[in-house]
């Protein structure tokens, strides 16, 4: 039995997850009062007929006094291990929230209680902060299109055996901000830039005139083994610690090229050498 939390701030994408999720085979319940989690658990396992994959949504929408007692119903339903069970959140930068909510012109939940839309924002965070903290994987949606979120709920839940490791690497520019939902970063800005060569700074870190040029760096395979040999030896405590899902962070200056670059190549190295779900994400190329 496998049960998904989706939560997360209104405006983060919590729908179009469930919508992901449900395309891929979970029985998807929206806005389910969080203290009714451990019937369900309970007719999961009991009931022959009930799907064998489920996602719920709990979000600011339950009461305040059900959102204040589900940490703890969490984490006990997960010690009494009768289903498998992982909290998704998601989030996005304030200011992309306001933009949403002022493009769908749609209620916030908490609307009435809060002196406009962006106190509501902002209190929501504070809210679901206990439920963000106990969560296996944080998405910052941000940056993403339906479309970019649905793929990366597939990759990141569905393709993930129960006991896999779920590795992403993220390349990311720094003059964009630090992604939100990043573990470990790392900063290759001290590596040669091709951005200062007139005949590369149109192409990519995926593409062959990039590559060629920072193959020949000597400094930039110095970093990626020591990158990869740090994360060798610190993933399996990871995995070894109940972490579902890792997601690491490569940043230059724009993530355009030395970051793509690397990230590029820590997966292809990991992707071979572990026995995990590893894929790559270039929030700047997308």
């Amino acid at each position: 039995m496998k049960l998904v939390v989706v939560s997360g701030r209104s405006g983060s994408g919590k729908s179009t997850a469930l919508q992901a999720l449900e395309d891929i085979g979970f029985y998807c319940i929206d806005n389910l009062p969080a203290l009714l989690l451990p019937e369900l658990v309970i007719q999961m396992n009991t009931n022959s007929d009930h799907p064998a994959s489920v996602a719920v949504s709990i979000d600011a929408r339950n009461l305040r006094s059900n959102l204040q007692q589900f940490p703890a119903l969490f984490k006990q339903l997960r010690e009494e291990g009768n289903a498998h069970f992982e909290l998704l959140f998601l989030d996005a930068a304030e200011a992309t929230l306001l933009k949403r909510y002022s493009a769908t012109r749609r209620k916030h939940p908490l609307s009435d209680n809060n002196p406009g839309l962006q106190a509501a924002i902002q209190y929501e965070k504070k809210l679901l902060e206990p439920i963000a903290d106990l969560a296996d994987i944080r998405i910052d949606t941000t940056r993403l299109s339906l479309y970019d979120l649905r793929d990366t709920i597939k990759l990141r839940i569905a393709r993930r055996q129960e006991q896999d490791l779920s590795i992403q690497f993220e390349s990311f520019g720094f003059k964009h901000g630090v992604p939100l939902d990043v573990d470990l970063v790392f900063d290759v800005r001290v590596l040669p830039n091709p951005y200062w060569i007139p005949e590369l700074r149109g192409f990519n870190g995926r593409e062959k005139p990039v590559i060629e040029f920072l193959e020949k760096e000597a400094e930039v395979t110095e970093m990626q083994q020591d990158i990869q040999q740090y994360l060798e030896r610190w993933l399996p405590r990871y995995a070894a610690n109940n972490r579902s899902y890792v997601t690491i962070g490569i940043g230059c200056t724009g993530g355009q090229h030395r970051s793509v670059y690397m990230a590029e190549q820590l997966t292809r190295h990991f992707a071979a050498n572990m026995d995990s779900n590893v894929h790559v994400r270039h929030r700047e190329l997308s």
